[in-house]
């Protein structure tokens, strides 16, 4: 995988998995128009119908909307990239090439679950959500002059189900049974009477457009092959230039059609955005310090608590800025491959959990920086705490037997302690080497653990190249702990496009992820990160879980109808996936690390669920000058 830094933390720069949209509806009173025969038409969309921009929104609350436009921002990636199709099934892509493209709303980030028009200047659905038609803005052109119309909307759509990923394919081909246009700038999308409301019009609403002339134009362009010529889009950045694995750069299109859209203003402010690559974390790290990119997000606490004291840091060239994330952290961690016969038994992988120290490695190795993680959910009212109780287990109860008695009797699964003082906990060890004699995985010949048939109990953990030194030395010390009880464990380095293939096909027994996503919010992306159809081959779930309770809980929230409702069941999702036991959680960092050179601002009211540093920061043209005259800028 890519490394990209800043990472892709932005809610902006998200997977197709985001298109579901699995975050809050914030209620606050907005009515959208109401038509006849229960007919809604409105400027935007969120599930409850509660808006918090009017129609007449002149600007999003949380940007500047006097920010200056030009300059460059520039970033910095590790590894390699041999394509520039973000939505390929094969090959790298080049970082940020979504930014070429507009879908027919976005989402806010100050209210998640409410999606404002950008393509689409108005929408209507009937009270039953069987369809949606969106209107589209005449005015929308593509990057060649050609207008966007409603033929190119269908197009894409199709596309992603003909070619998308599969698991995103497989859904919303459940959830879509028509997409037709009805005149140039109305499209009209039918739903299954059969499947759950939620999400089908923040799916569709929320997929990137192409120019249909473009793709036909040579029978050789597919969205799932790898290639470095780039479809046309109609967003607010345009391909400039590239050298593979070295740099690329995109130029701020001055005849963007959306600019003034409201949604728009003060956003998209710089006249370049570059993306330097490097080698691995430690090359990027000294071509930030020497000024061959000026903005980076940090993720590696030994750098941040330790490497930040050079002269342009000490001289005022660099600021040093730690900014509150107000999103839930991403349920990242030690991810069993469920489909290997060795962690079948839930005790073996609570056993294998035991070996890990979290304490150890935020002392030692991630200088006290992150916070333990136990839920998927961490920090919000939607965490499971203690036993079930009122509504939430009156909702677990009335889901019948699919629902465990232990998970009704005992506390929600919390991360074990241990001894920060010393790397093998030896009371969590010997806890871990009882669980696995056990289970039927005794020591046997050479002080390795073996089944009744002789096979030892294997676990290897391969990890990219790229990865930060700090995280690396995570896996390979967890790695020592397992091998110290017995389990034949490996940590295997390889390159980042090999990591990219293994982890497509699985080829792991276990792997460091940060694939999964915390959730406010109910919606089809929770099927396809957490829920067994698309278990088999959902890249979004690394493990292949594939369980019945969770399945039903997913199902259950569906059908929820108020947010303390949906919020109940939330909260049970919580404490079923960590009942599950799939991923050994790590800890998280609660606040973006962010260093800059010293010509770059940003609103005082960041919005909660994005830094925004893509489209809503920009720079002080006489800080530039200023930097410039120093010589600290190339």
């Amino acid at each position: 995988m890519m490394s990209l830094m800043p990472a892709a933390c932005d809610l902006k720069v998200r997977p197709l998995a985001g298109i579901f949209g699995l975050c809050a509806v914030l209620l606050s009173p907005q009515a959208a128009l109401a038509l006849d025969e229960g007919v809604t038409r409105s400027h935007g969309y969120s599930y409850f119908g509660n808006l918090d921009y009017p129609a007449d929104y002149p600007h999003l609350n949380y940007v500047n909307p006097d920010a200056p436009k030009g300059g460059e921002l520039s970033l910095a990636a590790s590894g390699t990239f041999d394509s520039l199709n973000p939505y390929s099934r094969k090959g790298r892509a080049g970082a940020l090439t979504t930014l070429q493209y507009d879908r027919l709303f976005e989402s806010s980030d100050d209210g998640v679950g409410q999606y404002y028009g950008v393509l689409a200047e108005s929408l209507e659905y009937d009270e039953g959500r069987n369809y949606v038609i969106f209107h589209l803005r005449p005015e929308a052109t593509f990057w060649d002059g050609t207008p966007v119309t409603a033929e190119d909307v269908v197009y894409s759509h199709r596309l992603f189900i003909e070619q998308g990923l599969p698991s995103y394919a497989q859904a919303v081909g459940r959830m879509v049974t028509g997409a037709e246009a009805l005149d140039d700038h109305t499209v009209k999308f039918t739903f299954n009477p059969e499947v759950t409301r939620r999400s089908l019009i923040e799916t569709v609403g929320s997929t990137p457009v192409f120019s249909k002339a473009w793709f036909e134009a040579d029978e050789s362009r597919r969205l799932d092959e790898p290639r470095l010529e780039v479809a046309v889009g109609s967003g607010p950045y345009k391909l400039d230039s590239y050298d593979i694995n070295r740099r690329i750069v995109y130029k701020r299109r001055d005849d963007y059609w959306g600019k003034d859209l409201p949604f728009n203003v003060g956003r998209n402010n710089f006249d370049t955005i570059r993306v330097e690559y490097f080698a691995d974390q430690t090359a990027a790290f000294e071509g930030f310090k020497a000024g061959e990119y000026t903005l980076r997000i940090e993720s590696d606490p030994k750098l941040w608590a330790t490497a930040y004291d050079f002269p342009k840091l000490n001289e005022g060239v660099i600021v040093r800025d730690e900014i509150p994330d107000g999103s839930p952290p991403t349920p990242s961690g030690f991810v069993f491959n469920l489909g290997k016969p060795q962690f079948s038994d839930k005790n073996v992988r609570k056993a294998l959990a035991l070996a890990f120290n979290f304490e150890w490695a935020n002392e030692s190795l991630l200088f006290g920086l992150n916070s333990p993680r136990n839920s998927f959910t961490q920090g919000t009212p939607l965490e499971a705490q203690g036993l079930p109780e009122g509504d939430e287990l009156a909702f677990l109860q009335a889901l019948g037997e699919v629902v465990p008695e232990d998970l009704l009797s005992e506390p929600a699964v919390t991360v074990h302690e241990s001894n920060p003082a010393r790397l093998n906990d030896r009371r969590n060890l010997r806890k871990a080497a009882k669980l696995l004699d056990e289970a039927g995985w005794p020591v046997g010949d050479g002080n390795v653990r073996r089944n009744a048939e002789g096979q030892t109990l294997k676990v290897n953990i391969p990890y990219p190249s790229n990865l930060p030194t700090s995280t690396a030395t995570m896996i390979e010390t967890y790695v020592q702990n397992l091998q110290a009880i017995g389990v034949d464990a490996s940590a295997e380095k390889v390159d980042p496009a090999q990591y990219t293939l293994r982890s497509r096909e699985r080829d792991y027994d276990m792997v460091y992820s940060t694939r999964y996503g915390s959730f406010l919010s109910t919606g089809g992306g929770l099927s396809q990160m957490y829920g067994s159809e698309e278990a088999a081959f959902s890249l979004f779930n690394p493990a292949g879980l594939a369980s019945p309770l969770v399945d039903a809980i997913i199902e259950a929230s569906f059908d929820t109808d108020n947010q303390a409702d949906q919020d109940m069941a939330l909260k049970a999702l919580d404490r079923a996936l960590r009942y599950e036991f799939f991923v050994i959680p790590v800890g998280y960092i609660a606040d973006h690390w962010v260093a800059y050179y010293d010509m770059y601002e940003y609103p005082e009211n960041l919005p909660p669920y994005s830094l925004g540093y893509l489209d809503l920061w920009w720079i002080n043209p006489e800080k530039e000058t200023a930097l410039k005259a120093k010589g600290a800028l190339r």
